[in-house]
Parts: structure tokens; sequence; C-alpha cells
């Protein structure tokens, strides 16, 4: 499949009124950094070899939309496109990087899709993971008893074996389909039949080698093969046993390391736990020493109905000797959209980011508002009304897997989020009044073209890509600093690290929890300036942002905001009990991250002086993209910590 796509104009969007933007500035976030971010990410290559510019890209996505039955007027998309173009407003990563490409027509749905959640009880979903995470999606997964209990004995004697010959049991075919067979035959001879197997990957193409379709480079074979080594030995220590849950998150660690090592993929997990499970919970206790790099892989969160359920080895992770585990309501996520408004909503779990509450194999479906940018809250409703119009389409597509088709079909379940809202505090009143005025435009719209209503319709996400394009801060979150550096991961083979290397930035290679280095990917260090408006998580504590994060849950989000709130280790007493209080009725999903002292090498944000912001820029250089840089994800952008796919 080609990876290239023309400029796409068609009679929705005219020639004529394209050319306006052509020369047109835009205004680009962050020094520059959202130019960057763009161009290395969303705009995609053009049959004559060159990048595309914004005006193009908008176009494309708009007309895709139009495409998939978007069902604009003239009037509707070039109002559409003005509002995108001037960044108050912005289809999901995936849809912009998607819409208006072959891609969408042989995978339907699927590739415009972020996220997705499964409840693993049967070996299957393991190669859903694998599939989907190989299609650039994020997934919610459960390893709580109830679900994995359902899994099977493992057999013993099992054997697998990689061969490199033209006579093995299994030839490895060079495709996403060929890797989720591989693991699929593995889970088959474990659970069910108990034979060995030989396998050969000769047919896979070489570490670096370029992927078409979804872009990116090739991880080559060695992933894979070490991959299935190491789920083959989680295996093999239980045999005539089943899998426990630090079993079943290892192996789902490990196939997302698979998807992403030595590549430009990215793999973003969110494991859901029992709160009393001491196995999950010292899972990233990385004091302890013996705990594999993998499990770096996923965010881990525990599903507690109440407060109490939070044991003291939850806290240990706070303290800076391992990661912070967030907290998952699910009662109030199934009773509840707005707070005080009650709904039926059979979710299980949630996305990676924490911002949908899904069913197992339901899929989000995002959109977002630049609320620092929007002049009015007529305004906001019509970014509202017209990102709406698309994101209902693309629930009304087909997906590759039945369940999904029957679930998505059946809720039409949306999140339409808002970002930069800590640069906008003035303009919160608006929110209670457009959420009234799309769910009246929903039962319209769904009547008008036999739809179901959505079951919730709007979220907070934590927009890290897409509100760096617009210089807002991400989501519900305060500006991290006034001056700060913002690190970006990309595959070592990524044609724009020579070019960031000869603009002046610092770059260097990943190191690992256990202080080694991964030689296929580089850490670029961006030094940012983020104004003098809006709040910065120095001054807001831990209390004000989840106060906030109870007001956005009333106003505007049906369905849950995403936020990791920012604390100091002296907060953690208040956090407790302010959490005691509230959480019940209050918070659907919250996560928590050191401000400083955190532990990470490599940290997505870190704090600088106005002296030090302005010694790291003196030297350096504007970027300009002349030439054809091809697309890679840039890894660790979505999330407000890095941890969610940016398509």
């Amino acid at each position: 499949m080609d990876n290239t796509v023309e400029p796409y104009v068609s009679e929705i969007l005219t020639k004529d009124f394209l050319k306006k933007y052509v020369k047109k500035d835009v205004p680009w976030g962050f020094n520059g950094l959202g130019y960057i971010v763009y161009a290395r990410t969303y705009s995609r290559v053009k049959d004559n070899g060159q990048n595309e510019e914004w005006w193009e890209t908008i176009s494309r996505v708009i007309n895709g939309a139009q495409k998939i039955g978007a069902k604009y007027t003239r009037e509707e998309a070039e109002r559409l496109y003005d509002l995108v173009f001037n960044l108050k407003c912005n289809f999901s990563g995936r849809a912009l990087w998607q819409l208006g490409t072959s891609t969408v027509d042989r995978f339907g749905a699927n590739s415009l899709i972020s996220c997705f959640y499964v409840s693993i009880t049967k070996p299957d979903d393991f190669c859903f993971i694998f599939e989907n995470l190989m299609m650039g999606c994020g997934l919610g997964l459960s390893v709580r008893r109830e679900h994995i209990h359902e899994l099977p004995k493992i057999k013993k004697e099992v054997n697998i074996i990689n061969q490199n010959t033209k006579d093995a049991d299994l030839i490895v075919p060079d495709s996403r389909s060929g890797f989720v067979r591989l693991l699929h035959y593995v889970l088959k001879s474990y659970f069910e039949t108990g034979k060995s197997f030989s396998y050969s990957t000769i047919l896979v193409r070489g570490y670096g080698e370029p992927i078409k379709g979804f872009g990116g480079t090739a991880s080559g074979p060695q992933v894979l093969i070490d991959g299935i080594s190491d789920i083959c030995n989680i295996f093999n220590k239980r045999v005539n046993k089943k899998l426990r849950s630090i079993d079943v998150l290892d192996i789902c660690n490990i196939i997302g390391r698979i998807v992403v090592a030595g590549n430009s993929r990215r793999s973003a997990l969110i494991a859901l736990g029992d709160a009393d499970d001491h196995l999950f919970l010292r899972a990233k206790r990385w004091d302890l020493g013996d705990i594999p790099n993998w499990r770096a892989m996923s965010n881990n969160t525990i599903v507690a109905d109440n407060f109490s359920y939070a044991s003291e080895s939850l806290w240990e992770g706070y303290n800076g000797n391992g990661e912070p585990y967030g907290l998952f309501n699910l009662p109030l996520s199934q009773k509840y959209g707005r707070l005080g408004e009650e709904i039926e909503d059979s979710c299980e779990g949630v996305n990676p980011c924490g911002e949908l509450p899904l069913n197992s194999r339901e899929s989000c479906n995002l959109s977002d508002l630049y609320l620092n940018n929007i002049k009015s809250k007529e305004e906001l409703f019509e970014c509202i009304k017209l990102l709406y119009k698309t994101q209902k389409a693309i629930c009304a597509l087909n997906y590759l897997h039945e369940e999904t088709n029957d679930i998505v079909h059946k809720n039409f379940r949306l999140g339409i989020g808002i970002t930069g809202i800590c640069q906008s505090l003035d303009k919160l009143e608006w929110l209670n009044y457009c959420y009234k005025e799309i769910r009246k435009f929903d039962k319209e719209w769904s009547k008008k073209n036999g739809y179901n209503e959505s079951i919730k319709l709007t979220t907070c996400k934590p927009s890290g890509t897409l509100s760096l394009l617009a210089g807002s801060s991400p989501g519900i979150h305060p500006l991290y600093s006034k001056y700060f550096i913002r690190r970006i991961r990309m595959a070592a083979l990524d044609k724009l690290i020579p070019i960031c290397k000869e603009a002046g930035y610092k770059i260097e290679y990943q190191q690992n929890f256990d202080k080694t280095y991964d030689h296929g990917t580089v850490v670029i260090e961006f030094p940012c300036y983020a104004g003098n408006d809006g709040l910065v998580t120095e001054h807001v504590s831990a209390i004000n942002q989840l106060e906030l994060v109870k007001k956005i849950q009333t106003l505007w989000a049906d369905n849950a905001v995403s936020c990791t709130v920012y604390y100091k280790k002296e907060e953690l007493e208040e956090i407790k009990k302010w959490l005691s209080k509230n959480y019940k009725d209050s918070i659907k999903a919250v996560s928590f991250l050191l401000h400083s002292e955190h532990g990470f090498l490599q940290a997505p944000y870190e704090k600088i002086t106005e002296e030090e912001y302005k010694e790291m820029i003196k030297n350096i250089k504007p970027i300009k993209l002349t030439s054809n840089i091809g697309n890679t994800v840039l890894d660790g952008l979505e999330c407000q910590n890095g941890i969610c796919p940016i398509r």
C-alpha cells in the first residue's frame, strides 16, 4: 500500500477557497514546536515526494470526513476548515493522520480509532491487544481476578522453537496478521493443544525498512523472536497452573515491547488490577530491583469503588521509590454521566489515558477543542457541532472485530474533548450551555440519520500532541512551568534527527530503568516558553487540581476527566483526606505524578529557569522542512505523562 497522498481537493472544498490559505501564517504553539510535531507526525508524503503543509492536510481530512459520511454542507466544510486552520479545534490525531487515505478503505473505522479496552477472559484477547497495538491504537486491559480466572490452565511439555529455515512448521508472514498468527499458535499450544512447533521469521523485513500504510519503519525479526521467547518463559513457569495477574500483565507488556522496540510505532497500555492484589501493586516498585524493563510499557491503575479500598501498598509508590498507581471508580462511571446526572452505562474498564470508560472491545472516538483560542460560547458550540459530525460518522463505520461493531453501534460513544482549560478559567461557564446544546443536536442528528443516540458525548483528555500544535495547556492540566524542557522520543533512524541536531537541539539515547541505553531510540530536548497566561503546576496545589477535575466532571465531561495530578511529597496526607471525602461520588479516574524527584529518567517535562531557557535557545535555528522526511510517530506526546499514542 502506498504511503503517499495527493493534496485532496473535491467539490466540497474548491481550489478557489483553498488558495486563500496557501501562504497564510498558522499560529503554531511553543516557539514553533507545534510545527515540528505537525510536520513529523501528521504531514503525509504527497505523490511529488514532498510533505504536506497544514493547509493541504486539513483539506485532505475534511474531504476524507465527507467521504465516510460526515454530511457537511459546503458552508460547514469551509467554516470547519477555517476553525481547524487557526487552531480553534481539531480532529483526533488518528483522524488527522488517516482521513482521506486509502488506509481507511482497507481497515475501516480501526484506522481512525485511538484506543480500545479489553477484559482479558480468553486467549484471543491477547491477539486483540497485539493486533490493535500494531495498528497504532492504545489498549486498556484488565488483569483483575474476575476476568483472568476464565483463562485455562497452562499445558505442560510445550516447546516453541525458532529456526531460520524454509521448512519450519510456521513461516511467519511479513505482516501485521502474520505476527498475530504466530502469537495465536503460541497461545493455542499452551492453553489448548499442548503441542510443540517450530517457526521461522525468514520473511520478516529487517530493522529500519519502511512500513507502508500506517507509516514508520520495521523493528526487524529479532524483537519478535525475543518477545515470543519471553512469553514462553512465563508460560513454562506456570505449567498445570493458571496465570496470575502479574503473568498476564507481563505478557501484555512484552507484546507492547514487540510493537515499539527499535521502531517508531507507539505502544500505549493501561492495566487495571484489583486494589488488594499485592503482586500487581508491586509490579513497578523499581527500588526492589530485578523488575523487568518491559513493565515500563504500561501505566497501572487499581479499580476501587471506594477510597478505603486503597491499601498502604498503593501509597508505597508515591514516595518516589516506584510509579504511583492511578484510581478508577467503576461504579461511578457506570451510574453517572456528568456528576448528578444518572445514566446506565455497562462499561467495564477505561482507555489508556482514563478519559473514556468503555465496554470490552469498545473503542474511543475523540476530538479536541482549544478553549484558550476560542473567543465566544457561540464559536465553541460551532466547533463542537462540526467535529461531532465526523465523530458520529466514524462510529457508524465497520470495525475489524464483530464484538467491536456490536458495542460501538449500540453506544455510539463519543469523546468531544477540551484542552487549554488552565489558560481559560474565565470561559468555563460556557461549557454547561454547550453540553446541553450538543445533547439536543445529537437527538436530532441521530434520528435524521438512523443512528442510536450517543450514550455519552464529552470528555477531557490529556491532549498532549494536539495541544502542542496550538500552544495549549494539555487538557485539564496546568502548564508544567513558565519555562520548561519538553522531551520527545524518536526512532534512532528518524530522518528528522540530523535536522534537529543541525538546528542546535540536544539529542541523546534513551535510558532504560536499569540505567542501560536503548540505542534504537533517541530523546530530543525542546526548550519551551509557555507565556504569561495560564496556571503553572508550581502555583497550583494537588487539591486545587482535584477540585478542578470535579468541576469539569460536573460542567462538561459525561465520560471522564483524564488527569495526572502533580503533587509534592508533603501533600500526600492532604490528598488522602480529600479523596476520602470526595472520591466515591466525584472522581471517575485519576492518576498522580511527583512534580519532581519522581525517578523518571529523561522525563517528558523538566522545569528550567529563564536564564537556562535563554542559554538553550541562543544557538537554535528555526526548522523549515523542505524535503521528504517521511512520517513516523513522535513518542511520548499524547498524554500528559507520555504514555498514549499520538495517531
